[in-house]
């Protein structure tokens, strides 16, 4: 007989590992296929953002991953004379999420520290060595054949969550394709650890609240586009357009990468870790679920990074499954409510591509002329995108396990409490219905009820109510607006019942 979980994840990167800590600290049994005997040791994302920092929360994974995450100010594009065309920077600006927007970090530490946090998080097997070979569908379960140290192995999931990577095995398995977003531009990508401070070309505007060694900062210039990010202690990383008719080899040798960081390192002591290749593209999943097998992180679709946002989608992925899941396997939801999967997460992920690519193609122009025609137009319009963060390229969720409601499928604030703690500290995880004060009703056992009048939060979910004129407010467990409501929160209560598949349940 075979071997059985709950929830079988393929891959064991940021985006699985995250998976498997929601799913064991919900009390699903998961098991974790890894081909690779050590995790990657070399840095490959580097950004994530205050979204990323509350699902860290979520998972119990936080006081882990803090202390190598470093907050930094926000992203600051030039223009081809070297002047700023745009700007989305954080500092002094309000943290309504309870996370500073932009963190930067070392993807090998990231790993460790949530493979570590599997102990603290139930039943979570991680086997590593074990490359996966095949599946099959049957009735409401998937078997999976994977190969580990020379034998060939099979094992029953109610699920399979593939977070095996772009060139994921699953989605090929199951015969997916990939919706290309006609955006391909080649880019050497160099980590390095460095001894003292960036030196940046003159560059004019800079904004008197704006750090250069604390922003990612993308030089949009036409003689060879390139991006310098920060990094956590001494990492930094450089991104640098290869030009046409530069060949991949040739800009991989040290002697062209030393050539490269050089300018930018002037007499400061460094050592390349890594200088690597890559096609930037913008690619999307056709479906991201078949049957019981879903697909998630860059399995299912593929960012340009001029944003930083690609890992995070693929956080939000397992975040979206992860609480469906546990509300089918503990609570009895419809397995339907996965249907909504896809037309969650897809519009989300289509619309900050759609950015990203759109700022792709303008960092990438290569024409001087055409450079300085992009430059003023961009700064034409700076004063209407004035105090733009990266954060404001999120959409809502407009379809799926929502309630047509003001604020419906928007992120809800986590303020910082009176005593340092953040709302989430108090409010626990799951469902929360926040009611403005004790005269608005509604209550179940499967929800936790807060009233933002006895909350020591200076008033701040108050003011969420009142800037949408409402008097109650249910959240998922993904911290998403399900829906908002005047006058009671029976309602809200009610279209939760209703959307889960759940017969009503009253306190």
């Amino acid at each position: 007989m075979n071997e059985r979980c709950d929830v079988a994840v393929i891959g064991c990167g940021p985006v699985g590992a995250l998976a498997a800590n929601l799913l064991g600290r919900a009390g699903l049994r998961v098991v974790v296929l890894e081909k690779e005997r050590e995790h990657y040791p070399l840095p490959r994302a580097v950004h994530l953002d205050h979204e990323m920092m509350r699902l860290f929360q979520t998972a119990g994974v936080i006081d882990r991953v803090l202390a190598d995450m470093v907050a930094t100010d926000g992203h600051l594009h030039v223009g081809a004379d070297h002047g700023v065309i745009r700007y989305m920077g954080t500092v002094g600006k309000p943290k309504p999420f309870g996370w500073s927007n932009d963190y930067f970090f070392y993807q090998p530490e990231l790993e460790a520290h949530l493979r570590a946090a599997f102990a603290d998080n139930g039943a979570i097997d991680l086997r590593l060595g074990a490359t996966f070979t095949a599946l099959e569908q049957q009735g409401d379960g998937v078997t999976v054949h994977y190969d580990q140290d020379g034998a060939s192995h099979t094992l029953a999931a109610r699920w399979v969550i593939a977070t095996d990577g772009a060139r994921s095995p699953v989605r090929k398995a199951l015969g997916i394709a990939l919706d290309d977003l006609d955006f391909e531009e080649p880019w050497l990508v160099v980590d390095a650890e460095v001894e003292g401070p960036v030196t940046f070309p003159p560059i004019t505007g800079v904004p008197a609240d704006a750090d250069l060694q604390r922003l990612s900062v993308m030089m949009c210039d036409p003689a060879r586009p390139a991006t310098v990010v920060p990094g956590r202690g001494n990492h930094r990383r450089w991104e640098f357009m290869l030009l046409p008719g530069e060949d991949d080899q040739a800009m991989m040798q040290p002697e062209k990468v030393r050539e490269l960081v050089a300018a930018w390192m002037k007499d400061v002591p460094h050592t390349i870790v890594r200088a690597a290749t890559y096609r930037f593209h913008g690619l999307v999943a056709e479906r991201w679920q078949a049957g019981n097998v879903f697909l998630a992180g860059d399995a299912a679709h593929q960012t340009p990074p001029f944003f930083g946002q690609g890992m995070c989608h693929g956080l939000r992925d397992v975040a979206n499954l992860a609480w469906k899941m546990d509300a089918i396997a503990n609570h009895g939801a419809d397995p339907a409510i996965l249907d909504t999967y896809q037309p969650e997460r897809d519009p989300h992920v289509r619309g900050v591509i759609g950015a990203a690519v759109a700022a792709g193609r303008y960092i990438c122009e290569l024409d001087p002329a055409k450079a300085a025609a992009r430059d003023a137009a961009i700064r034409a319009t700076a004063a209407q995108k004035a105090g733009e963060t990266a954060h404001d390229l999120i959409p809502a969720i407009a379809t799926g396990l929502v309630m047509p409601s003001p604020a419906a499928g928007a992120r809800f604030i986590q303020p910082i409490l009176a005593d340092g703690r953040k709302l989430d500290d108090v409010a626990g995880q799951g469902w929360r219905l926040f009611v403005r004060d004790d005269s608005v009703t509604g209550t179940s056992p499967l929800v936790t009820r807060l009233v933002a009048a006895s909350l020591d939060d200076a008033g701040a979910v108050t003011a969420w109510l009142d800037a949408h004129g409402v008097d109650a407010v249910l959240l998922r467990p993904d911290h998403c607006v399900f829906g908002t409501a005047s006058g009671t929160g029976v309602d809200l209560i009610e279209a939760r019942a209703r959307a889960l598949g759940l017969a009503l349940e009253t306190a």
